[in-house]
């Protein structure tokens, strides 16, 4: 099995479309593998309200729940019509959501297609933030 195949095959097997009215929920899946090696997949949902969220946050939230926060590798897929696997890369929102999640995602493996990675950090540019200052404190 070629190197991230596998993350891909976990996120394929997740994928399960269902269609309701004009929206489509389940047709992008993700999964990750933290840094301590547990994998977590999930789905995306889109609403007519815009209160859906992409396959990455679902997995991440799964993540969180667990109890873990960094990021070692990531990959959304989806599958059109004529059941193609595409690997898709994460959409601006979800590169800034891994990143707040926690500074090490900075360095996180985003799977971009078969065979091909990057890390973070090169695909959100200007992601530097200045230190919070302590709040002033009045005596």
């Amino acid at each position: 099995m070629a190197q991230n195949d596998d993350l891909i095959a976990v996120a394929q097997a997740k994928l399960n479309p269902h269609r309701v009215g004009d929206r489509l929920f389940g047709d992008v899946a993700a999964a990750l593998e933290t840094t301590t090696s547990a994998i977590h997949a999930g789905v995306c949902i889109d609403t007519g309200s815009g209160t859906g969220f992409c396959a990455e946050h679902a997995a991440i939230a799964s993540m969180v729940t667990s109890g873990e926060h960094a990021i070692a590798r990531i990959v959304a897929v989806w599958r059109d019509a004529q059941g193609r696997l595409t690997v898709l890369a994460p959409c601006g929102r979800c590169r800034g959501f891994i990143r707040q999640i926690d500074p090490s995602n900075i360095e996180t493996t985003v799977l971009l297609s078969h065979g091909r990675t990057a890390p973070l950090r090169d695909l959100l540019p200007e992601w530097e933030w200045p230190e919070p200052e302590p709040p002033f404190l009045s005596q």
